[in-house]
């Protein structure tokens, strides 16, 4: 399972998972384009790529899934598969992106809920039994 939506009364929330750092961040991405699209209603036409730094794994995540939301608000863009790396260098994180989809086509695409933004509250990473977690409320 790549990831899973949780009940939640107002927003969105899900549970994203992967074996390592770099699934758990493209799961996440999936979980939160799913959010917005029907994912099987996009092509793959173009790319667009992404590159963040970060001192702590929470907010690299953040920070990108914030990005996915920004690239859609401005740029008209839409994800429905991504390739991530993350390395650790001088104590920082550094991810790179590449994102494949297209571009919004209100005649072509099932468009679902308007993320605005992602929350801090209740966001969270973690390992567990050999896997990465992560917790994450999308306000809608």
């Amino acid at each position: 399972m790549k990831y899973k939506f949780l009940p939640h009364t107002a927003d969105v929330m899900f549970e994203a998972y992967g074996k390592t750092l770099e699934k758990l961040f493209e799961n996440s991405a999936l979980a939160m384009e799913e959010v917005m699209v029907k994912l099987s209603t996009l092509e793959i036409n173009d790319h667009y790529e992404i590159t963040l730094e970060s001192d702590s794994l929470e907010k690299l995540l953040y920070d990108f899934l914030s990005e996915l939301i920004f690239v859609k608000d401005t740029e008209g863009f839409l994800f429905k598969k991504f390739e991530v790396i993350i390395q650790h260098k001088n104590k920082k994180y550094e991810l790179l992106a590449k994102c494949e989809g297209e571009l919004i086509d209100r005649k072509k695409h099932e468009l679902l809920d308007d993320a605005k933004a992602v929350t801090m509250h209740q966001f969270e990473i973690r390992q567990e039994k050999g896997k990465w977690i992560a917790n994450i409320l999308v306000d809608i």
